[in-house]
C-alpha cells in the first residue's frame, strides 16, 4: 500500500503593535520581569471591557492581502471557551465563522518546482500567558496575555516536512516584508501547529490526524512532522491506523512526539459571538488603502532580481531573506554598477561575518553605500580583489569608509605613469619568454607581465594603465 502525507499548518504570529490586542499595555514583554506588563483588562478582572486595537486590525488585513486573501465586508470576534491556568478570562477572544479574511494562497518553490498552497483563513485573536513549571508547582506570567496574534490556517495541501518548512519560511518573510509581524522565532513571535495524517495515494478521503502543538522553530517543525509521518506509517503497516484525531506534543530532546489528549472540535470550544465587541465593518476604501501600501513581496522580488540583475535563483533567495537585506543589496548594486559582484561580496563575505557575529543586516557597521564603493573600486580596477579582502575586515570592525582605510593602510592605487613605467620595465626584464610568446600571437602571455607588475606593487598598480604601458613598450 502506497501512502501519502496530508499536512496542514496553523501559524500563530505576534502582530507588531506597540500595545496589546484589547488594552493599552506594552506589547513588548520579551525579557521583562514576570507580570510587569499587565493591567486589569488583560488580566480579565470583572467589570473590564476589551477595546480592539485598530492598528492590529490594519496589520492583520495587510498580512491577509499579502497572502492574496479575500477581505469580507463584515467580520466579528467570538469567545473560544477552554481552560488554561495562564488564560485569565477562562476563554480566548478569537474569530470563528466570520474572520477578517478567507481563501488566500502562497506560492512556494522546492527543488526548482513551484507549488501553490491554499490558505483557508487569517484571523485575529489574543494570546494566553506563559507557564513555568517548577517541581510540583506552576508559575503564571501574564505578560503575554492579551498579545495580539494573527492565526494563518493553511489548506491540507502540504505533502512533506520539507514543503511545510519552506511554506512556514515563506510566510515569515511575507509578514516581515509587509511589517505585520517581526515573526522572530527566538522571541516567541511565531509558533506552529502541524496537523499530520496519512492516506492511500489516489484517494481523497481525509483520515484522522495528529495535531502537533506549539512548535517554535523551523527545525522542530520539520523534525516533528517527519517523525509523526514515520510513526503513523508503522501503525498503518501493523493494520492499526489512527481511529480518531489526537493532540500531540514534541519532545526536542528525545526527537519524538507524545500523546497529550484527544483533539478538541469546534463544539468543544462552545464558540459564541463576543458580546463586548461589536461586529467589524471593513469598508472597501479602508481595504484598498492598505492594499496600496503593500511593498513588493518576497517571491516577486526574487523573480525581479533574477530577471533584472542576472543572478541565480539561489542567490536571489538568499538576498531576499529579509526586506532590509534585499534593500541593502539593491543599494550596493546601484553604487557599484555590478550586480553579480555585489551579490558575491554580500553572500560570501558580509553574510559570513554576520552569521559569525549573530547580527542582522541592520545591526552591522558596513553601510550599503560603503560596500557599494568598495565593489565599484574593484570592478573599475582601481583596487584589486586582494586589496578589497584586506580592507574589508577593517570596514567590518570600524565601519570606516573604504577610502579612509585605503589611505591609512597605504593601499591607495598607484596611477602615476612614471612609477608604473618603472614597474613595467622590471616586469619586462624578468619575463623575456612571455614577451616572445606575446609577439608570436599568444595574447594570454600578457597576463604574466601584468601579474609581475601587480606582485611588485603589492596589488596597488592600476591594471588598466599597466596594460596600456606594457602594450606601448613591447607592441607586437
Amino acid at each position: 500500500m502506497q501512502l501519502e502525507a496530508i499536512i496542514g499548518l496553523e501559524i500563530h504570529a505576534q502582530i507588531a503593535t506597540k500595545t496589546k490586542m484589547f488594552c493599552s499595555c506594552d506589547n513588548d514583554a520579551f525579557g521583562a520581569a514576570p507580570n510587569s506588563k499587565v493591567c486589569p483588562i488583560c488580566c480579565g478582572h470583572p467589570g473590564t471591557l476589551p477595546a480592539p486595537n485598530k492598528k492590529a486590525l490594519e496589520l492583520g488585513v495587510k498580512a491577509a492581502l499579502a497572502l492574496d486573501c479575500t477581505i469580507p465586508a463584515k467580520s466579528k470576534f467570538d469567545r473560544k471557551n477552554y481552560f488554561y491556568p495562564d488564560l485569565p478570562y477562562g476563554y480566548q477572544i478569537s474569530q470563528f465563522d466570520e474572520p477578517i479574511s478567507v481563501q488566500g494562497k502562497v506560492t512556494i518553490r522546492l527543488d526548482g518546482a513551484e507549488k501553490v498552497i491554499g490558505i483557508t483563513r487569517l484571523h485575529l485573536e489574543n494570546d494566553a500567558g506563559k507557564l513555568t513549571h517548577v517541581g510540583n508547582f506552576s508559575l503564571c506570567d501574564y505578560n503575554r496575555a492579551g498579545t495580539p496574534l494573527m492565526e494563518i490556517v493553511s489548506e491540507p495541501d502540504l505533502r512533506s516536512a520539507a514543503e511545510a518548512k519552506i511554506y512556514a519560511e515563506e510566510i515569515q518573510k511575507i509578514l516581515q516584508f509587509v511589517g505585520s509581524s517581526g515573526a522572530d522565532l527566538f522571541k516567541g513571535e511565531m509558533r506552529f501547529d502541524a496537523s499530520v495524517s496519512l492516506r492511500e495515494v489516489g484517494t481523497e478521503k481525509l483520515n484522522p490526524r495528529a495535531e502537533i502543538k506549539n512548535l517554535n522553530s523551523f527545525k522542530a517543525l520539520e523534525s516533528a512532522i517527519d517523525f509523526e509521518i514515520g510513526r503513523q506509517k508503522k501503525l498503518w503497516a501493523a493494520g492499526t491506523p489512527p481511529t480518531g484525531d489526537s493532540t500531540v506534543g514534541w519532545d526536542d530532546d528525545l526527537g519524538e512526539t507524545f500523546l497529550m489528549r484527544a483533539k478538541e472540535s469546534a463544539a468543544d470550544y462552545r464558540y459564541f459571538p463576543e458580546p463586548d465587541i461589536p461586529p467589524l465593518v471593513l469598508k472597501k476604501d479602508f481595504v484598498e488603502k492598505l492594499r496600496a501600501e503593500l511593498p513588493e513581496l518576497p517571491l516577486a522580488r526574487r523573480e525581479r532580481f533574477v530577471a533584472e540583475f542576472g543572478i541565480t535563483e539561489d542567490d536571489a533567495l538568499n538576498l531576499t531573506e529579509s526586506k532590509n537585506l534585499a534593500d541593502y543589496f539593491e543599494t550596493v548594486v546601484k553604487i557599484s554598477g555590478d550586480a553579480k559582484k555585489s551579490a558575491a561580496w554580500i553572500l560570501s563575505e558580509l553574510l559570513a561575518k554576520m552569521k559569525e557575529a549573530s547580527l542582522k543586516i541592520e545591526e552591522q557597521k558596513i553601510t550599503a553605500k560603503n560596500l557599494g564603493a568598495l565593489v565599484k573600486k574593484i570592478v573599475s580596477g582601481e583596487i584589486s580583489g586582494k586589496i578589497g579582502k584586506e580592507v574589508f575586515p577593517e570596514m567590518w570592525a570600524s565601519g570606516k569608509l573604504v577610502d579612509e582605510i585605503l589611505k591609512e593602510k597605504g593601499l591607495e592605487q598607484i596611477s602615476d605613469s612614471g612609477e608604473l613605467e618603472k614597474l613595467v620595465e622590471q616586469s619586462i626584464a624578468a619575463n623575456p619568454a612571455a614577451i616572445e610568446d606575446f609577439r608570436n600571437g599568444k595574447d594570454r602571455a600578457l597576463g604574466a607581465l601584468v601579474g609581475t607588475v601587480m606582485k611588485l606593487s603589492k596589488g596597488q598598480a592600476n591594471p588598466a594603465k599597466v596594460n596600456e604601458i606594457i602594450l606601448k613598450k613591447i607592441g607586437k
